[in-house]
């Protein structure tokens, strides 16, 4: 039994949006005493900017790359649902591993606590690599997606995976440049969706 995307795109975006929230929730002022200032206190948070600002900026690119990747799908089917869900599991996680290197970030623990970062983006990696290769492997996708656009995105994953680990092995010893290598690899998964390249379904020839 299949059927279209919409329901597994809106699951998807509830579970994104809540992703987000759960991240601010982490940003807390901590209780200003007689000896200290407000702004002095709102400061010393600024690991826990930095880190809201990482894991931002991964949740939303993930996003768009996951609304452009079910914009190709054209149905749904249980083994989509699973790899999806999967993909799912990563995101809900990513605020913990945020709340840890915000709160060593710049510690002794510090290299610790990236190595925890950035080995959580391994894992949402494979996941997202589960999720291209079941939606390919499956022949969901759109008639008027072409074998260089698949080529393309799953290329992008491959890598993207592979730098990730990379990421995680250097955050032992050059944990910023790690968390910097994190935030630049999103580039690559952007460039290898382009939302406006990828036709809708009004625009693709009717089949039978």
């Amino acid at each position: 039994m299949t059927e279209g995307t919409s329901r597994i795109e809106a699951f998807s975006d509830g579970v994104f949006a809540i992703a987000v929230t759960l991240l601010i929730l982490e940003v807390r002022l901590q209780h200003v005493g007689a000896e200290g200032s407000l702004s002095t206190a709102l400061i010393a948070l600024w690991p826990n900017y930095l880190a809201f600002a990482m894991s931002f900026f991964v949740i939303l690119v993930t996003w768009i790359a996951h609304h452009d990747l079910m914009r190709m799908v054209r149905v749904t089917t249980r083994p989509l649902q699973i790899a999806n869900g999967c993909a799912l599991v990563y995101i809900t996680f990513i605020p913990f591993p945020t709340a840890v290197l915000a709160t060593h970030l710049g510690g002794e623990e510090f290299r610790i606590a990236a190595v925890f970062y950035c080995g959580t983006f391994v894992l949402g990696s494979a996941a997202f690599n589960l999720l291209v290769a079941t939606i390919v492997r499956g022949q969901l996708l759109l008639p008027g997606v072409g074998a260089q656009t698949i080529r393309r995105i799953t290329w992008a994953y491959r890598i993207t995976f592979t730098i990730y680990v990379i990421a995680t092995l250097l955050a032992l010893v050059a944990p910023w440049l790690a968390l910097a290598l994190t935030v630049a690899v999103r580039l690559l998964i952007l460039s290898a969706h382009p939302g406006s390249a990828v036709a809708s379904p009004e625009r693709l020839p009717h089949t039978p």
